[in-house]
């Protein structure tokens, strides 16, 4: 057992956590094109793909159809059981509180993410949930992972979201 991470296996490489990676940048160009916040994940467990989504929360009208949630919820069906003990999450951006709280309770080892998000991000740059001694389990994190892609991704659907909102206005 790798100490530390709570997964059976050593986990993988750079070049591995690369490739898993544009999986989830994927997804999240899949969020961009329905208009969603370009954000995606995937959930390896046991070093198989066992769930990718997308953000969905205003196709789904749902404020926790995160991209990190519906991989989650995915992995764990796919498993049969909510503890993801044996799994890795790859996201193109930092989780939020909600997504980091789902986290330490699938007991998810090691969270791999692109960009962090300083503002708001539940993991560790604002919100230090995952690594948070008074809970039940704690989470490494790997971050970094393609950030300049996984940033690109989201400056470039705002600035297009702005323009767009700009020109609205121009023919009002």
């Amino acid at each position: 057992m790798n100490r530390g991470t709570g997964m059976n296996r050593e986990p993988p490489g750079m070049a591995v956590h690369e490739a898993r990676m544009r999986l989830a940048l994927r997804q999240a160009k899949l969020a961009a094109e329905a208009g969603e916040v370009p954000v995606g994940a995937v959930v390896y467990n046991g070093g198989e793909l066992a769930g990718q989504a997308w953000n969905q929360t205003r196709m789904l009208k749902d404020p926790t159809a995160h991209a990190e949630m519906l991989a989650i919820t995915q992995a764990a069906s796919a498993a049969g059981d909510w503890r993801l003990v044996d799994s890795i999450l790859y996201v193109t951006k930092e989780p939020c509180p909600m997504c980091a709280g789902a986290i330490v309770l699938a007991r998810i080892p090691l969270v791999v993410w692109g960009m962090s998000d300083p503002q708001r991000g539940g993991a560790v740059s604002r919100f230090q949930i995952l690594q948070t001694a008074e809970l039940n389990h704690r989470s490494e994190v790997l971050t970094g992972v393609l950030e300049a892609e996984c940033t690109a991704l989201i400056k470039d659907f705002f600035k297009k979201r702005r323009l767009e909102s700009k020109n609205d206005e121009d023919f009002e």
